[in-house]
Order: structure tokens, then sequence, then C-alpha cells
């Protein structure tokens, strides 16, 4: 289905965001899996959050920084725990560098999460420092990937339109499903009618495209005590748009936690959409003498047909980590042994696959099948970190949020990197480790939902031409 015929896009170039971030709060990302830095570059991520660790971002001039938190993987008193931990750190290292600091939670743009948890848990913080949260402003957008927000409604861009992100595989997550698609009956949901959708605020396309600015700017005067506000994104002007109004709020005192997709982030750090990595700059980051290593823990229905062309496109060795095995304690280190030395052994001649088995396994409530996925997603990185280190590939790709922060911070223990940019129009981030065993290894993070049926192969093609 389609929503009504929208007013004209207003056009807001990212230069103008540029200029208004002179004395701005710098942003700390704090990214509950690693593909929220697909859609910017030439900007820090950590994986781990010591003061030091956070000065050093802060200390490279950009105007924001990424923290993996990796946080949709925990239980959500782990997740409490963690996002404390790092704002507190945030906040102890912007006082000793002497800048404000901003804090985004960057989520899922098809709406899997904790929310409010990881609001809540910022706000405390901030209060807990001497600010009072106005807004939560909510921007799940991803506009490169076809996942919008039309008149407070999230949708999914497909071949037969706009479907309401409700009626998506991913609202049916062992974890985090959901029912609502107009998002402040879905904050309702979330919060368990905690929040009722009547105190959400909208900020639709009518008011971002049609509005004066200083009429925008007006109404972000209006949420107080933490209300969330829906933002409407159809493109990446809307989001500047309305991120020119957020920055002269901050800047008249005004304090907003954001909670948003990817689009978003692009947009309030002053970037606009880029094309991928050139081919020249490529080539200098990959080691052309040996094969790769792509890693695959997402179980999406797109996950499964990229393989499947991959198939069609390549020949590689797949190594397949059988999940009943792994969860079997008699049977699973025996079985973990044997696929490493499968695959070091096949890398001397091809690329390798190494994956979990398609049939998804869950448990009984949310607490068994979130317990499931991470004993899984910790054989998947243990085995990748030990064929790294077996025979260093030229590079890792890793398919699926979870899989992507595990493979960074165990298999190739990465504390420091640079996201470089993208390997695809606005999808597919590449890292370059700054610190590490695992530094100078280009290191790709392909989400499980996003791309065509192609996609992966395409990518594996400009790592094996590169």
């Amino acid at each position: 289905m389609n929503p009504r015929t929208l007013p004209p896009v207003r056009s807001v170039p990212a230069d103008d965001v540029v200029r208004a971030l002179a004395g701005a709060r710098q942003v700390a990302v704090l990214d509950d899996d690693p593909t929220g830095t697909q859609t910017v570059r030439d900007l820090p991520v950590l994986t781990r959050w010591t003061v030091e660790d956070i000065r050093w971002a802060l200390q490279q001039g950009r105007p924001g920084f990424f923290v993996l938190t990796n946080t949709r993987s925990l239980s959500p008193e782990d997740a409490a725990f963690r996002d404390r931990e790092v704002a507190q750190a945030c906040l102890a290292a912007a006082e000793q560098e002497n800048v404000s600091l901003a804090f985004a939670s960057r989520s899922d743009s098809t709406l899997r999460g904790h929310f409010p948890l990881e609001t809540d848990v910022l706000g405390e913080v901030v209060a807990a420092h001497g600010s009072v949260v106005d807004g939560i402003l909510l921007a799940p957008a991803y506009v490169d990937a076809g996942r919008v927000t039309i008149d407070g409604t999230h949708w999914l861009r497909t071949a037969d339109g706009l479907q309401p992100v409700a009626e998506s595989e991913f609202a049916r997550d062992a974890t985090f499903g959901y029912r609502s698609s107009r998002l402040a009956e879905w904050v309702e949901e979330k919060s368990a009618g905690r929040i009722p959708h009547g105190d959400v605020t909208e900020l639709t396309l009518d008011v971002i495209r049609t509005e004066t600015p200083g009429a925008l700017r007006a109404r972000l005067d209006r949420p107080h005590g933490g209300q969330v506000v829906v933002l409407d994104a159809d493109e990446d002007d809307d989001l500047r748009a309305t991120v020119l109004a957020i920055l002269a709020a901050e800047q008249d005192g005004k304090t907003f936690l954001y909670r948003v997709g990817p689009s978003f982030v692009r947009a309030r750090l002053g970037q606009a959409a880029h094309p991928p990595i050139d081919d020249e700059t490529l080539a200098q980051l990959v080691d052309g003498d040996a094969h790769g290593l792509v890693v695959v823990g997402s179980h999406v229905g797109l996950t499964s047909q990229q393989l499947e062309h991959l198939a069609t496109r390549r020949r590689f060795t797949t190594v397949e980590l059988d999940v009943p095995t792994i969860l079997d304690d008699q049977r699973a280190e025996e079985h973990l042994r044997d696929a490493v030395t499968t695959a070091t052994t096949a890398l001397a001649d091809t690329i390798v696959v190494l994956q979990t088995s398609r049939a998804l396994v869950t448990g009984n409530d949310e607490e068994h099948s979130l317990e499931i996925a991470r004993r899984v997603s910790e054989a998947l990185a243990r085995v990748a970190g030990e064929i790294v280190a077996g025979r260093r590939p030229s590079y890792v790709v890793a398919k699926g949020g979870i899989t992507s922060s595990d493979v960074a911070t165990r298999s190739l223990r990465i504390d420091r990197a640079w996201i470089r940019g993208s390997l695809l129009p606005g999808i597919v981030s590449l890292w370059e480790p700054a610190s590490g065993p695992a530094q100078g290894l280009p290191y790709v993070v392909f989400a499980g939902n996003v791309g065509g049926e192609t996609s992966l192969a395409d990518v594996i093609d400009r790592l094996e031409k590169a």
C-alpha cells in the first residue's frame, strides 16, 4: 500500500548542518549493534568504553563517535547496566576534555531493541549529572534501506509499495516482536502503557516540509519531562531540516535524547549520503595474497537468499556450525575444533563461509531465546577468532548485527577503529581497526536485513577484485 500524496521535499544541504555544528554538542552514539555505522564515514568507533578510549575519540576532531554497546543481544538488566556504564564514562571523559555531549541511542530501523529501557537509563544518567531531558526524539528511519516514517507510521519500502512495519517478518522477532506500526502506539505498546499514545507528539512531513525554520524550531520548545516526539522522515532532507531545528534548540539550552536509526545519525553529524569506497582506496586496504572469511549469524530470510545467490556466482567452502550440537555440552567442543581445522585449511584455496545452521532454534520465552542466541553467537565468534589466528584472511565480513559485534570484539579483539565508509550505497560498513591484533585487517559489517538478494555477492566481488 502507499500513503497519501506528500508535500514537496524542501532541500536542506548537508553543508547547512555542518555550519550549524560550530559550537554544537558532540554526539556519543551508543549503538546496540555495529550496523548503525553503515551510513557514515571517517568517524571513530569504540568497542570498549574506558574513559581514556572515549577521550581518544573526542580528541579526533569529529562531530561525534560511536560506542558499540551490543545491548540488543543482552537481557534488559544487562543492557541497562551497560548503557549506564557507557554513559557515565562518556560524561566523565567529556568533562576532562571540556566538551558538551548529546546522546544518541542508535537502534534497529525495523524497531527491534530495548525501548524505552535504553532512553530511560540515559535520562537517569544525564539527570544525575545535573541536566533535565526535555524530549526523547524517536526517528527510526533508514532512508537508504527503504525504512521511512510518514504521518507517524513506520513503513518498509518493498517492490509492491510501502508495507507497515508491523506486517513484516521483523515484527515477529522472538525477542523484540510488536503489533503496532504507528510509532505513538508502538511507544505505548513497548512501554506497557506507561507512555500513552496520546502523550506522544508527532512531527509530520506537513510540518517539516512546509513550516519556516523558525516555526519548526519553536515546536521543539514544547517537549518537556522526557516527552516522546516522533520525527517523520522520507528523505535525508527531512531529517536535516529537523536537525537544524534541534541544534538551534540545543544551543538555547534544550536537552534531547535521540532514539534513532542510521539516517538520523548521518544527518546529525552533518554528512550527506556518500558514494561507496572507491576501488583504489579498497585496494590499499585489502591484502591481495589471501582469501576472505565470511561469518554468517543472521537468520532473516534475506540473508538466506543472499547466501544462495553468492553460491551461483562464486566458489567457496561452507563450514557450518550445527546449532543443536553447539547447545549439547557433550558434543560441542569437538564440533567447534573440527570447524576451525576445516576452515583454516580451506582458506588457502578459497573464500570460506562460516555459518550457523539455518533452522532457527528459539527458547520457551524471550529470556531463553536470548540465551540461546548468545551461546550460538559466542561459539561462532570463538571459531572465527581461531580461524583468523590460524590463517589471517584478506578481509572478514560479518553478516548479522549481533554476529558483527561478537566478531569485532571477541574474534578480532578490535578496541578502536575508523569507519571508512560503505561498500554499497548507504549500506555495508567497512572498518579499519586502529589497534590490536586485527590492526589494518578490513572488517565489513553487514546487517542481516539490508540489501537485495545479490548484495552479499556484490560485496564479495568488490573485495575479491581489490
